[in-house]
């Protein structure tokens, strides 16, 4: 199990001296920041309210892979470590029409995923989200903000980009969009991988099975059988960008999602009373991750280059 598995123990000192000699670390949180400031300048440009984020909660995304669950009890209340905002974020506009959060993650990863590339079991992700807006208002505003982030760092950066991804280009408007069943019958199973390596520039993957993604996301009323969700996909091998799609809010509609997805409504107990009242609006919003962001602009081989720190999963970090 997990206490077994994570063997590879970390040098605490070697770790700093690489830190403080690899000048990839130091080029990495260079432009690491400048992402936090491009997609921060396009939001905020937008209209955009910027949270506070929420670490700890009674309730957060069930996640629909296996994982372990980073739980505790605090003066009898159970609280989990906070895996996404998506459910608070589905509150928070009530409040704010448009809101995102520079939001930390704890997905407690099997360790299959450590050599990825493309995991941390603690990450960063810009999430946002509108109130009463179609995924196409999402798709256009992120756009924006990739295109706004890459393009200020080539003229800022120029030497580090020619140094590691001499042939990254800004993307232009619109991203292609493909639909996972237009994919499949391209690529077969791997679709998302081999897509993606053969892709020169970043493409939006929409209508995504039913019974792949939560009961959160919004059942597509005219086909049933698929979600109005999406991913954006990097080219050249780098997968996942960003994840997102429109919201169920129907308290009918979420408790039969749950059932399908055998999610047992117990565990979301506050939520469903804020949906059953009729609170819960429609919205579409999604989360872009930073790391992930940093390592395609870079063209690097593993998240773990990308960040001071890094957590990855089956292997100790400090």
């Amino acid at each position: 199990m997990m206490k077994e598995s994570m063997e590879r123990k970390v040098d605490t000192v070697s770790l700093v001296k690489e830190y403080m000699e690899n000048p990839v670390f130091k080029d990495a949180t260079l432009i690491q920041s400048e992402i936090l400031k491009g997609i921060r300048h396009v939001l905020d440009e937008k209209g955009f309210v910027e949270l506070l984020p929420v670490t700890v909660s009674p309730i957060t995304d069930p996640l629909n892979h296996p994982h372990f669950e980073a739980e505790f009890e605090y003066y009898g209340q159970k609280y989990s470590v906070t895996k996404s905002m998506i459910l608070h974020k589905q509150v928070a506009v009530l409040v704010h029409k448009k809101i995102y959060i520079v939001s930390p993650n704890v997905r407690l990863e099997t360790e299959d995923k450590m050599d990825s590339g493309r995991h941390l079991f603690d990450f960063v992700q810009i999430d946002m989200e509108m109130l009463e807006t179609p995924r196409e208002v999402v798709f256009d505003v992120m756009e924006d903000a990739i295109i706004h982030t890459i393009k200020t760092i080539k003229e800022k950066y120029p030497e580090i980009i020619e140094k590691y991804h001499p042939s990254l280009k800004v993307p232009e408007k619109p991203f292609k969009r493909y639909t996972v069943k237009e994919l499949k019958e391209k690529y077969g199973e791997d679709y998302e991988k081999r897509a993606s390596l053969e892709a020169t520039e970043p493409f939006w993957m929409i209508d995504i099975p039913l019974l792949e993604r939560e009961f959160y996301d919004k059942q597509d009323p005219e086909r049933p059988d698929v979600l109005l969700d999406f991913d954006l996909i990097y080219p050249e091998g780098y997968e996942e960008a960003i994840s997102g799609g429109e919201r169920e809010h129907e308290y009918k509609q979420i408790l039969k999602r749950m059932e399908l997805k055998g999610t047992p409504p117990e565990a979301f107990q506050d939520y469903l009373e804020v949906a059953k009242a009729g609170l819960l609006k429609h919205s579409a919003g999604c989360g872009i991750g930073i790391e992930r962001f940093t390592r395609w602009i870079l063209a690097l081989d593993h998240v773990e280059k990308t960040r001071l720190f890094a957590k990855i999963p089956g292997k100790h970090s400090i």
